[in-house]
């Protein structure tokens, strides 16, 4: 079977197993269906139950998947025809390994294929054998007496993660998230009085308006991209996941309706391959294995391969900097940064077309990460090793070591996926086969680019030198690859690499394009002179440009289209607009309307260092120097006040490893899955839309996995530090044993982004290392749990407040610096006690001078406003927190600074 028709069958496949449990979606939608035809598909699909003279159907969606997935069929790729592999002919119900007869069968199999789908949605639900036969024969309700299959609404995992190791687990779960597409805002979990009602027709009424607007959806997708199945297949991913995002998937059985009908079936379409390819490329004979798979005596066969992926080095790339680096620094991070995103999209890729599986065998992706699930056969390792060795040449040719893709992969069987959570006492096997995964990852970045092996990559680098053109010297962007060009901005030339002059180009389309193009050979002008381990990158604009490449798909060489648009300002639109989403892209703040064509006539910005690559016009990016003016004030000379300064804001979640190891009771592929993409979503999706909507000067270096790196003016990054505090809570139901730690450092717009990074980090492992359980800040030196974070916010308010009633004087709150210090100290030289007689000293001193308070008759006013002084900065404040109130205390200064 020759590659492309692997890939051909890989993704019929696994469409079959996506698509397995629609009727789910379809059912809960009370789609209409004749009654006949309804009793047909009943008997073919649905497993029948008898007791005290009455039947009955169970698991009906097993019919309604047969009857939704004829009805989807216009929208379809064609699947009539003469090579329908690994499948017989469409619509040919009598043939039993029809695609619709393997989707819909999974609860009553009996053929190889059908096995195939069945044995993948065991292994990614994790039962154990007589579990599942329980499950399996039981009706769809839930644990609430008043609910059903139609009217549970999903839980969230966040709220069941517990990382203690005696504690009992939480038994009353409040939050569901509400039955919508996937939007920034629907994203969230709600109250279960919300989310879930006991009136049928409204529960239904709720699942037919999500179906209609899934109908209507699929229709979006380019028809001429229904040639290529895996390019088809990418979109309709997508699709899959704003419209099934919140579909509780399992509820029968007492199962929690607690994974998603997308996590699910994904988990599936992924494992189904891999066991069909395992089984194909070795040639079994098909009714051996439907019988050893109906026993389970081959799950402890080693028949999937996980493959990880992992993109190190990634702030040493983002960050590389040559003598002219600094001067278009915002435009270089923005294409440096979508740059790492592509780099990882494109690594996976690599992965899954030398394998040829679909793009529904990526499992995870995110921050640089993925998972791929694949047949553990001979071909699949002899290729790997290759892709490997691709994968490493290109990143030592281009990043010279700096950066990299780690790949590794580890056998696993059937068996290795099991919950242990009908068997509190055993050994947790999932557990133990994700704990195997974390570890092997951590080997693989010790290991980075086999140097030690013996046909070790390296000698790429011999004649490195030769590749310099004495001319033209090292590249003035990064300083260390060969300038093969030069760019002229401003007026000025410089001499840049292939790589700087597509990172420059990148930050250019950016600002004026949302979709891109993969192919193997160039397509667009706008294309990126290097290729992406053998993909050519380009971009277009709107959705209608990006449909006229039909020959393209047909000459096999469009390979995927990606839209990376950011969420738009309405945050309940679903994110859908007929193409694979990437959320690699970054927010950047920009000028709006008419406001940059005077952009340097405003006094706000006067001080500002030019930028030779700014252009004036509205739409266009605000520069660094732009930004850290954004916090200035007019004071009531109608004066700008305040300090130019930026802040860099750096966070990550606390103890992830563990959340995943050994943070849910039950632990599944499916929920790790789930669990990985939500954390995702966060971070990738809803904070980017946060920052447009809320933050808007608020420039994302980068967003996704568990981590955020952002650059804006100095005190709007402590509101937004706050914010994302309080928006991560609500986002994971409340629960106080999820969290993240974050590091604020307050620089000059000057200074180098690579050191703005160093400080972020050292402000954030200053966060992560000051207390034991973490969940903490650090901003202007001092590290304080976010509650106290919250606290000092109050603290500087009251401060500003008196300082406007009773105008108190800079010096004088310069004074109370050396006045912290010494209460920081007294367990050091308890003599620093004194400073409560100093604060009240100068406090006296400064009454006693202040304009309208001087005289005797001033005594009782004086007295009054010493008292609430030193309630409010003495006692409240130094006495309260510490050192930490002198984080307040240089908000206030830095706000009203000439």
């Amino acid at each position: 079977m020759t590659h492309d028709n692997l890939l051909a069958g890989s993704c019929r496949m696994a469409l079959g197993a996506l698509l397995h449990d629609v009727g789910k979606f379809a059912e809960r939608a009370g789609l209409e269906i004749d009654p006949e035809i309804l009793a047909t598909h009943l008997q073919l699909y649905a497993r029948r139950q008898e007791a005290g003279g009455r039947q009955w159907y169970m698991h009906r969606h097993a019919a309604y998947t047969a009857l939704a997935i004829d009805r989807l069929e216009p929208w379809l790729p064609r699947l009539v025809g003469t090579d329908m592999t690994p499948f017989a002919a469409w619509k040919d119900v009598n043939a039993d390994d029809s695609l619709i007869n393997a989707a819909a069968r999974h609860h009553k199999p009996e053929t190889f294929l059908q096995w195939i789908i069945a044995t993948a949605d065991r292994v990614a639900l994790g039962f154990e054998r007589e579990t599942f036969d329980k499950y399996n024969d039981a009706e769809d309700t839930t644990t609430k007496a008043r609910l059903n299959h139609i009217n549970a609404r999903q839980l969230t995992l966040f709220e069941q993660i517990d990382l203690r190791d005696d504690a009992p687990r939480q038994s009353t779960l409040t939050k569901r998230y509400p039955l919508l597409p996937l939007s920034p805002l629907n994203l969230f979990p709600i109250s279960t009085e919300q989310a879930e009602t006991a009136d049928q027709s409204k529960a239904i009424a709720e699942y037919r308006a999500l179906w209609d607007a899934f109908v209507q959806a699929i229709a979006d997708i380019p028809a001429s991209h229904r040639a290529r199945l895996d390019l088809w297949l990418d979109h309709f991913e997508t699709l899959w996941l704003t419209f099934t995002h919140a579909i509780p998937s399992a509820t029968a059985f007492g199962a929690k309706p607690e994974v998603s009908l997308y996590d699910h079936s994904k988990a599936v379409a992924a494992l189904a391959v891999a066991l069909w390819r395992y089984h194909q490329e070795r040639n079994d004979d098909t009714a051996t294995v439907a019988t050893a798979q109906l026993r389970r005596s081959d799950w402890d066969d080693q028949k999937l391969l996980l493959i990880q992926g992992d993109l190190f080095g990634i702030q040493e790339f983002i960050f590389a900097s040559g003598g002219e680096t600094q001067r278009r620094a915002a435009k270089l991070l923005r294409g440096r940064s979508f740059y790492v995103g592509l780099l990882t999209e494109c690594a996976a890729m690599r992965v899954l077309d030398a394998l040829a599986l679909p793009p529904t065998s990526q499992i995870i992706n995110a921050a640089g990460k993925f998972l791929i699930v694949a047949p553990n056969t001979e071909a699949t390792l002899t290729t790997l090793a290759t892709v490997r060795a691709d994968l490493d040449a290109w990143c030592l040719e281009h990043s010279f070591g700096q950066s990299g893709v780690g790949l590794a992969w580890l056998p696993a069987t059937c068996n290795d996926f099991l919950s242990d959570r009908d068997q509190p006492n055993a050994h947790g096997r999932f557990r133990e086969l994700m704990k195997r995964l974390f570890a092997q990852l951590e080997q693989a970045k010790a290991q980075r680019f086999g140097l030690c092996a013996t046909n070790s990559p390296a000698s790429l680098f011999d004649g490195f030198l030769d590749q310099f053109d004495n001319t033209r010297g090292a590249c003035q962007i990064d300083g260390r690859s060969p300038a093969v060009t030069d760019i002229e901005e401003g007026g000025k030339k410089i001499q840049v690499g292939r790589l700087a002059k597509d990172q420059i180009d990148l930050g250019n389309w950016l600002t004026r394009f949302e979709r891109l193009l993969v192919s193997r050979d160039r397509i667009l002008h706008e294309t990126l002179a290097i290729d992406l381990f053998g993909y050519r990158i380009g971009f277009t604009g709107n959705a209608d440009d990006s449909g006229r490449f039909g020959p393209e798909v047909h000459k096999g060489n469009l390979l995927r289209a990606w839209d990376f648009s950011l969420p738009d300002e309405d945050g309940t639109r679903p994110l859908w607009n007929g193409y694979a989403r990437r959320a690699i892209n970054a927010y950047v703040p920009r000028f709006v309307g008419h406001e940059a064509e005077d952009v340097w006539l405003r006094e706000k910005y006067q001080r500002c260092e030019p930028d030779e690559t700014f252009d004036p016009a509205p739409r266009e990016p605000k520069t660094f120097n732009h930004l850290a003016s954004e916090d200035l004030t007019l004071d009531d000379r109608h004066q700008w006040v305040g300090i130019r300064a930026l802040t860099t804001l750096k966070g990550d979640v606390d103890n992830l490893g563990l959340i995943f190891q050994q943070g849910l009771e039950a632990p599944t592929f499916a929920k790790m899955a789930a669990l990985s993409r939500q954390m995702n979503a966060f971070f990738a999706l809803y904070l980017p839309w946060r920052c447009r909507t809320r933050f808007p000067n608020a420039y994302t270096v980068f967003a996704g996995g568990d981590d955020f790196f952002l650059l804006g003016p100095w005190q709007t990054q402590m509101e937004l530090a706050r914010d994302l505090r309080t928006e991560f809570t609500r986002y994971v139901a409340g629960n106080q044993g999820i969290h993240f730690s974050g590091g604020l450092s307050l620089t000059k717009p000057g200074l180098p982004v690579r050191h703005l990074a160093e400080l972020g980090e050292q402000a954030l492992d200053a966060a992560k290392t000051s207390r034991p359980e973490k969940d903490s800040v650090t901003c202007f030196g001092q590290t304080v749990p976010w509650t106290t974070f919250d606290a000092l916010d109050a603290a500087g308010g009251e401060l500003s407040r008196l300082t406007g009633e009773l105008d108190l004087s800079t010096s004088y709150l310069y004074g109370l610096l050396e006045l912290i210090d010494k209460a920081e100290r007294i367990h050091e030289r308890p003599e620093n006690a004194i400073w409560h007689s100093q604060f009240a000293y100068r406090t006296v001193r400064m009454l006693e001078s202040a304009p309208g308070l001087r005289g005797k008759d001033k005594n009782d006013e004086r007295r009054r406003l010493l008292q609430q002084l030193a309630q409010v900065i003495a006692q409240q404040g130094i006495e309260r927190f510490g050192g930490a109130y002198r984080i307040p205390l240089f908000t206030h200064l830095y706000q009203t600074r000439d």
